[in-house]
């Protein structure tokens, strides 16, 4: 007789050495990582590593949101903020425009869906938005990862995405624009081409979905 194994529950922070084995393969793969206490301490290494006046797009992320860091660069006036600028823009008209400066930042910030021990990096969209700019298009890319988002492989990392992220962005969704969340677009980062583009910022705490 066979027993089926208990559903991981993906709200837990990862112990200590699976956020070593996560920073580890990361690294070996061409990220740069820090693993960091808190929001509050990545909160400061954020200021810390974007250049005053360079141009800033944030992707939707509640862990930017409840750390701060969405606020601190749509709204402190030390960046050129990109979001607040498309939010404003016409879509009828400006779509084209929309589209490039959402791509093509100097630096992006955001967050993950899932941190695989074997150093790979995974993001669901519905719109895509953002996925240009963590792909290639900005010149540097900045994730702030809580440690609840580590797993072990790729096919935790995408039963993480569906079973678990997906319900919970759909409730927000449906509670703030009146529709459920969509996994349309996938994108996974196996490794950074460009050494310092990308910066992991693991915290050992758990932050966000």
């Amino acid at each position: 007789m066979t027993t089926s194994l208990p559903a991981t529950p993906f709200t837990d922070p990862a112990p200590a050495h699976s956020l070593e084995r996560a920073a580890s393969a990361l690294t070996a793969h061409g990220f740069t990582v820090e693993i960091l206490d808190d929001a509050t301490a990545a909160r400061t290494r954020v200021k810390d590593l974007i250049p005053e006046g360079a141009s800033v797009f944030t992707g939707a992320s509640e862990t930017l949101r409840l750390s701060g860091i969405d606020e601190d660069i749509n709204a402190s006036g030390r960046y050129q903020a990109i979001k607040p600028r498309v939010l404003a823009m016409d879509r009828a008209t400006q779509t084209d425009e929309i589209r490039r400066l959402s791509a093509t930042p100097d630096v992006i910030v955001g967050s993950v869906h899932a941190v695989t021990e074997t150093g790979s990096l995974v993001i669901a969209s519905g719109s895509g938005s953002q996925l240009p700019g963590y792909a290639g298009g900005a010149a540097r890319a900045i994730w702030i990862v809580g440690a609840q988002k580590v797993v072990p492989d790729l096919d935790t990392a995408l039963r993480r995405v569906e079973d678990h992220c997906l319900p919970l962005e759909t409730a927000r969704t449906q509670k703030v624009h009146g529709w459920p969340s969509t996994v349309n677009r996938l994108l996974i980062l196996n490794a950074e081409f460009r050494p310092e583009r990308g910066t992991v910022l693991l915290l050992r705490q758990a932050l966000g979905f």
